[in-house]
């Protein structure tokens, strides 16, 4: 059944919002939040739907909303939309056992500014609403390595010596010669200069001579 303030007069400081479908869970968030003197609790529902039709009934809105992802019906990140086209400017934070980072990134796609583990204890996650409160956007650890991986430089693998005839073959397209006035620079036969370029290119992983010019390549 959901839960939603009847006391506009009492509805001030952070107004809260809870999507939670577990019973004990729900009423264990609800139970520690509302009884902190800064948030308010306006709404508590075990569905988006739910929490969806019970916001047009509120006196006050909720200005950030705590919501799981596995939810019967739509689930909380396919709610994402709906909560921020009915509560514009809404904050929304994903509270859930799900901790890959394909679900990671597609809840923070759909807009939430904040990903935390169930497990989060809830003195935690109280300091964790305050900061999106104050502006920030809170990750549990686990979360946040995915993000920085995400954003971290993958590093090539080391590339592989070229031969002393090979630099020479990359010396020639450098000077901006043809496979033929290479071959006759180096005296040996096109096919062979051919060669050469395949393995150059195999070597320092690039498909033509623009990607090889573009690489600088100097040894």
């Amino acid at each position: 059944m959901a839960w939603h303030c009847r006391k506009p007069n009492l509805c001030s400081v952070i107004t809260l919002g809870i999507i939670e479908d577990q019973p004990t869970i729900r009423e264990a968030l609800t139970g520690y939040l509302c009884a902190q003197p800064e948030f308010t609790c306006v709404l508590s529902t075990a569905s988006v739907e739910d929490f969806l039709a019970g916001v047009e009934v509120l006196a006050v809105p909720p200005t950030l909303v705590l919501s799981d992802i596995g939810l019967p019906g739509m689930s909380g990140i396919e709610g994402l939309a709906h909560l921020r086209q009915r509560l514009p400017g809404v904050e929304v934070v994903m509270l859930s056992v799900y901790t890959d980072a394909e679900r990671v990134f597609e809840a923070l796609r759909a807009g939430a500014v904040g990903y935390l583990e169930k497990d989060t204890p809830l003195t935690l996650l109280k300091e964790h609403l305050l900061q999106v409160a104050a502006g920030g956007s809170p990750m549990s650890p686990s979360i946040a390595r995915h993000v920085i991986r995400h954003f971290q430089p993958v590093p090539r693998p080391a590339l592989e010596p070229l031969t002393a005839r090979e630099q020479d073959i990359v010396r020639g397209i450098e000077d901006g010669l043809s496979y033929q006035r290479i071959a006759d620079r180096l005296f040996l036969s096109i096919d062979t200069v051919r060669s050469h370029i395949r393995q150059v290119y195999r070597k320092l992983q690039v498909n033509s001579k623009a990607e090889l010019l573009a690489r600088g390549y100097r040894r």
